[in-house]
């Protein structure tokens, strides 16, 4: 059925482009191309394929990885058809981008089962339910099939130099760190799940610009019209410095309860708290609240409610405030505790003792064994619970008893 989307472009442009960090063509390229991506939006007389491509390697996913997902629902919304491709062939290898050693190889059954958990995961963000809205393909459909004909064919499309140009490889071969002909087959492969499903845009993070120009480069061989990349900030983490990361526990889960989500991000540092507005809410940018703490808490209690919905997001605000609060009638500011005074690995009982809510560590024993310590509102039991790093514990409240609180900071020397 051909439809006709070019009434409805002026006003879905802005939220399609918002927060996003580049769109490549913007204007013509090599293949003489006369649109951009905003023409062919404004021109075109079908709905449009957009692509995200994902690899289950893993089994959470953080509020980084939801920034591509909700410009995909942006396009949904505008009418056209999102295609997520499920990489349960090309997560065997592991995407290298960024990687500093060869990625593990992962069996079938992992891939399975991480991406159920994917799919569980971004049923809020994306519209699973309205017929022609969406296409969830599983990408060992096309590239188990290949032949070697077919795979000397893709290999022939780019050269040693291209290949060792893209970034990480460069700097792996440059430090003389192993570099797996097999890791060169990846980009070849996501770009082929462009033509496979014939994309007229991917998106992806800015760190995968070089796989999405490759599919171009592909559908330009096999004779397609080359898709347009749309590139979306990498998400730095509740530590304000780095890109969201479950390794550097900076990251909020987006299966994570609403309380601690919430906890979370009601501590989001002033730095970020545009970009996370921008790139995680639906809310307006103007008249935002100037105040930051009043700002800190709408963000809180919006994504919340995205994941949670809205009753659940208003409980976690409450609890929230009740664990700073105690039995107080009114809030109390939380005194910091710099953890770079603590030596890692480190019991969760010293570091009582240390931060001063108890006297000494028999006395932090005690108060573990009797039910009264809670981390971020969590009962701790545990009395030789132990922590590896600092950033295990940065940006959480310790508390011991009703009354005696401390958050856990890291120092610019951690």
């Amino acid at each position: 059925m051909t439809v006709n989307l070019s009434t409805s472009v002026p006003q879905k442009a802005a939220w399609l482009f918002r927060g996003v960090s580049e769109v490549f063509p913007n204007q013509v390229d090599s293949d003489k191309s006369d649109e951009n991506l905003q023409q062919r939006l404004a021109q075109t007389e079908r709905p449009l394929r957009v692509k995200l491509g994902i690899d289950p390697t893993g089994n959470d996913l953080h509020l980084g990885h939801s920034i591509p997902f909700r410009r995909l629902r942006a396009f949904q919304d505008a009418g056209h058809t999102a295609v997520l491709i499920i990489g349960d062939f090309t997560a065997r290898i592991g995407d290298p981008t960024g990687k500093s050693e060869t990625r593990r190889q992962l069996t079938t059954e992992q891939v399975k089962q991480n991406a159920q958990t994917y799919l569980d995961q971004v049923r809020p963000i994306l519209d699973f339910d309205t017929p022609g809205r969406l296409e969830i393909r599983y990408n060992s459909e096309w590239l188990s099939g290949l032949d070697l004909e077919k795979i000397l064919e893709l290999l022939s499309q780019m050269t040693v130099g291209q290949m060792l140009a893209k970034e990480g490889f460069a700097e792996r071969y440059e430090k003389q760190s192993p570099i797996s002909l097999h890791e060169f087959l990846y980009p070849l492969m996501q770009g082929y799940d462009s033509v496979a499903i014939e994309a007229d845009v991917e998106l992806g993070g800015t760190d995968q610009k070089f796989n999405i120009a490759v599919g171009r480069d592909l559908q330009r061989h096999f004779g397609l019209k080359p898709q347009f990349g749309m590139l979306v900030p990498i998400l730095l983490g509740t530590d304000g410095v780095q890109k969201m990361s479950k390794s550097l526990n900076n990251y909020v889960g987006l299966q994570e309860d609403p309380l601690q989500m919430y906890s979370k991000l009601e501590k989001t540092p002033d730095n970020l708290l545009n970009s996370y507005f921008e790139l995680l809410t639906n809310l307006s940018l103007e008249g935002l609240p100037e105040n930051p703490r009043e700002r800190q808490k709408l963000l809180a209690l919006d994504i919340v409610s995205q994941y949670h919905g809205k009753e659940a997001a208003i409980a976690a605000q409450q609890a929230a405030l009740t664990l700073v609060q105690g039995d107080a009638k009114q809030a109390q500011a939380v005194p910091e505790f710099s953890l770079a005074e603590v030596e890692f690995p480190a019991k969760l009982f010293f570091i009582l003792s240390a931060a001063g809510l108890c006297k000494t560590s028999s006395e932090a024993r005690r108060q573990i064994e009797g039910g009264a310590v809670k981390l971020d509102g969590d009962r701790i039991s545990d009395v030789n619970l132990t922590y590896d790093t600092p950033q295990d514990l940065a940006g959480r409240v310790l508390q011991v008893g009703k009354k005696k609180f401390i958050r856990l900071t890291l120092s610019a020397e951690c």
